[in-house]
């Protein structure tokens, strides 16, 4: 009776110290394997997004998208999140953008918010990230890169890029980790996230 009593007394203690948490915290707490849960959703998109296609299209909104065999980099990680956690980043960023559009880039000579396509280009999704406090420091340690992590890159021509880190690692260098991404032929996994220059790097769990 004694210790079923200590641990109800436990338990309780236990509840009342998470419930004084921050949510992002409780969050965690409640789902560790999240990272897992975005990585195979976007490693499910291999063989089925098969080409590489920039097209402007006008997209329904919420939850707007282009053909499932089609897309650019930022799809994948656009797709991963609303097939894992329903989180609808074209959504989320156009709010954001709408209320401070005067913290996003305007390398497009943009006046307006435009939904069809600001959560397709990387710096925005950069630039929302930062503002959602998940970007991390750069560094060559493999061991920083996380399997769930985002990484942007800058390619040959100054083309933006965006990879999420896999939970695979290199056939090559023992611990570098794989990037699941669309660099051109479709989603794909490679070794390729020291291949390029990384421009930045964020871990954003899905906290609403």
């Amino acid at each position: 009776m004694i210790e079923v009593t200590r641990r109800a007394a436990l338990q309780s203690g236990l509840m009342a110290l998470v419930s004084t948490m921050p949510l992002a915290s409780r969050a965690a707490m409640a789902a560790p394997a999240w990272p897992s849960s975005l990585v195979q959703a976007a490693r499910t998109q291999i063989g089925v997004t098969t080409r590489y296609d920039p097209t402007y299209v006008r997209l329904a909104y919420p939850g707007g998208d282009v053909p499932p065999d089609r897309g650019v980099c930022t799809d994948v990680v656009i797709r991963a999140y609303r097939q894992a956690f329903g989180l609808d980043l074209q959504k989320l960023l156009h709010e954001d953008m709408k209320a401070n559009f005067a913290a996003y880039p305007k390398a497009w000579g943009m006046k307006a918010p435009d939904p069809n396509i600001d959560h397709r280009r990387v710096p925005n999704l950069a630039a929302y990230f930062t503002r959602r406090k998940a970007a991390l420091s750069l560094t060559e340690d493999f061991a920083t890169y996380h399997p769930g992590d985002l990484v942007t890159q800058m390619l040959p021509g100054n083309l933006t890029h965006i990879v999420i880190v896999s939970s695979k690692t290199s056939a090559e260098v023992p611990g570098r980790p794989l990037v699941i991404q669309n660099i051109g032929a479709g989603a794909s996994e490679d070794d390729t996230l020291f291949a390029y220059q990384r421009t930045g790097h964020y871990r954003f769990a899905p906290v609403a």
